[in-house]
């Protein structure tokens, strides 16, 4: 693939919005923008729990400006999923509209996938932006590990499906997820948390939200453990986070935050036909031959300040650091040390212009990561005899805009654009006969976006957009074989349409898309299993998103909730495979909640999850079966006040034997082909926890 060159023009555009945001000028306050006004946020140094601070805003806060999107959000109450077990992302992201998400292994690595972003990665995620607080978690590669994130340490998160993510800075296919925090306002002053069960499970946390003065902090610390549900699927974590704010004036604050995690994961590995059919709770024995595992230390650190500048403009700065180890035995000894740091800066005006409400956001993005990569030969899980070693450069200019502008009453036009230069550099410092594998990749595109919001009623929208996405791939996705594979970027255009809002009887979020995918990057897991990722020629992904729940806040004791993807993802016209659909996510899924509040510290719920068959291989000649599997949850509080709550559940209460995900191979009714590529959904289990608050 052709290079570009460096990063000049982009430097350039970036220099001239820098001046652009030096010499604007304040215009005049409490200009309103749909249901959101920007205006001074003073801390009265007590506790609520809907506070908002400049950094961190609250739930209700984060809902009205989400709903401003011309497209496919939504926010997941952390409220609603700590009723229950909260171990895997599918436990907090689950009945998230529009996200597909399945743990590989019943713990905290999975596939997840929106729109089809990263659809054959079951570890280390990519198509997404991951984030905290604003802040990216993901590598300078753009990859992610699952390990970063804990649930139980957010107030909420944000879904950002698709081009809506472009006012984050996210131009992939899938957008962009955000864990939002609590602070020291609306942080419970003390709240201890545990939770045990089946196959090994426990789970404690402890946290706590502090004021003094003006400073306030939120600490959580927490412990995971299981033995797992298969053989050789025993789990560890540790985990500490905290943030810090301090309000240096009515209109500034700054805020950083910490981040530990020690993190050990046996990994049982893929069952082939047969060895599912027999005993799904066994594991490969070659990831037992091997001790496969992956061993993660990761430590994070980063700053969000913003300025409030009127009560229509505010600057947003972020600058973080993090740094992983990781210790991963698999086909061979994998040990690699990472270090990646980033800036960014974001301009938020809402002034008005030609006397109709407006809103515009830009920003400046860029990252770098280093990665010294290590391969050794796998003895019994410890290293032998080196096989490979490099060091891994990823770096990355961003600038984004997006502007929204009523066009006539409760008609809003948007538009924006992304454009990005990426480098992928591998210094090859292991050469064997000669063979120099070192390569220097550079990536540039641009990625436009327009669309259109009409608010039909209150609450109610109707949205359409048209949008580009753009991603290079990470050094996964280039040296994740046995040797480089120079792949270019993925391009995309993306057309939505749908509709959100709520009534005294129902709430929904509805959207429908299709998208024409160039050089889509996908993987085929090799003999020996490891993968290798090519650039496909084209490839189409359209799908129906649908969430549809009762009313929050009604008084009514029925409660439920549904979220539900049609996917249809194939190849366009391919030499080999014509128009057949892609391997390695249902056509269909489905979860559901049923509930009835017999008491207002007691309600009782019904859970149900299904999904059509999984293609495994390209050729479509190895199937996962559907599956449907269904569980009851209790859950309330043993005080009128809700400070001491509990919560008692049992899933796949049928028991019913099932593959949870799967892999993706070329072929499976070849010689040879690796038919290992079952990944066992836990079996019958119950849980219990309790959770004190003060």
């Amino acid at each position: 693939m052709p290079t570009v060159p460096s990063p000049r023009p982009l430097a350039a555009a970036c220099a001239l919005l820098c001046a652009g945001l030096a010499q604007a000028q304040p215009s005049p306050p409490d200009a309103e923008v749909g249901t959101i006004t920007l205006k001074p946020v003073v801390v009265s140094g007590k506790r609520n729990a809907d506070q908002s601070t400049l950094t961190q805003p609250d739930l209700p806060t984060a809902r009205a400006r989400i709903e401003l999107t011309p497209g496919g959000v939504g926010i997941v109450d952390a409220e609603q999923y700590s009723e229950g077990r909260v171990a895997t992302l599918a436990d907090s992201l689950g009945m998230a509209t529009g996200v597909f998400v399945q743990p590989r292994f019943g713990a905290e690595e999975a596939r997840i996938a929106i729109r089809g972003s990263g659809l054959q990665r079951t570890f280390h995620g990519r198509g997404l932006k991951l984030m905290q607080d604003g802040v990216p978690l993901n590598l300078a590669d753009g990859s992610f590990d699952f390990q970063a994130v804990e649930a139980l340490s957010a107030r909420y998160v944000e879904v950002w499906r698709g081009a809506n993510a472009l006012q984050y800075g996210a131009a992939t296919l899938g957008g962009a997820i955000n864990f939002v925090s609590p602070n020291g306002y609306n942080a419970d002053e003390w709240r201890l948390r545990g939770e045990a069960g089946s196959f090994g499970y426990r789970r404690a946390q402890a946290s706590t939200g502090q004021i003094l003065g003006s400073v306030d902090a939120y600490v959580a610390l927490s412990h995971f453990g299981q033995d797992g549900y298969r053989d050789h699927a025993e789990q560890s974590s540790q985990r500490a986070f905290a943030n810090i704010g301090w309000q240096l004036a009515p209109n500034l604050e700054t805020r950083f935050y910490l981040g530990q995690v020690r993190s050990r994961s046996e990994l049982p590995g893929g069952l082939t036909p047969a060895q599912f059919e027999a005993d799904p709770r066994q594991a490969n024995p070659g990831n037992i031959t091997l001790d496969q595992r992956r061993d993660i230390d990761w430590t994070r650190a980063s700053n969000k300040t913003v300025w409030r500048i009127d009560g229509e403009q505010q600057i947003e700065l972020f600058a973080f650091a993090a740094w992983k180890q990781l210790d991963h035995p698999i086909f061979q000894v994998l040990q690699q040390d990472s270090r990646d740091q980033g800036l960014e800066a974001r301009w938020l005006s809402e002034a008005s212009l030609a006397g109709r409400r407006n809103r515009f956001v830009a920003g400046i993005n860029a990252a770098r990561g280093v990665t010294d990569d290590d391969r050794f030969v796998n003895v019994g899980g410890s290293p032998g005899a080196r096989t490979d070693q490099s060091l891994q450069t990823a770096r990355n200019l961003e600038l984004y805009g997006e502007w929204q502008h009523e066009v006539q009453p409760a008609w809003w036009l948007v538009a924006g654009l992304h454009g990005l230069e990426a480098s992928r550099r591998f210094e090859d410092r292991y050469i064997v006969a000669g063979n120099d594998q070192s390569f220097d990749q550079r990536y540039r595109g641009w990625s436009p976006k327009l669309g259109l919001r009409v608010d039909a009623a209150p609450g109610w929208q109707w949205f359409a957009n048209l949008s580009r996405s753009f991603e290079p791939p990470s050094f996964g996705e280039l040296t994740g074989g046995s040797v480089p594979v120079l792949n270019e970027a993925q391009r995309g255009t993306t057309l939505e349409l749908g509709t959100r809002g709520r009534t005294p009887l129902l709430q929904w979020d509805l959207a429908l898309y299709q998208t024409r995918i160039d050089g889509e990057l996908l993987s085929i897991s090799g003999t020996n299993g490891n993968g290798t990722t090519v650039n496909a020629d084209r490839t189409l992904h359209r799908g129906v998103e649908l969430g549809l729940a009762s009313p929050e806040g009604s008084t009514s004791p029925l409660g439920w909730r549904l979220n539900g993807l049609l996917n249809d993802f194939r190849f366009d016209g391919d030499v080999v495979y014509g128009n057949a659909r892609l391997p390695g996510i249902p056509r269909a899924t489905l979860r559901a909640e049923l509930g009835w509040r017999f008491a207002p510290a007691l309600r009782v719920s019904l859970q149900a999850e299904a999904a059509s068959s999984t293609a495994i291989d390209y050729a479509r000649t190895l199937f996962a079966a559907g599956y449907a599997t269904w569980g009851l949850r209790a859950a309330g509080s043993f005080d009128a006040q809700g400070r001491l709550g509990w919560f008692v559940e049992g899933r796949n209460l049928a028991d019913r034997r099932y593959a949870a995900t799967t892999g993706v191979i070329r072929d499976a009714s070849l010689p040879g082909a690796p038919l290992a590529q079952l990944y066992p959904g836990d079996g019958r289990a119950v849980y219990a926890g309790l959770d004190w608050r003060l």
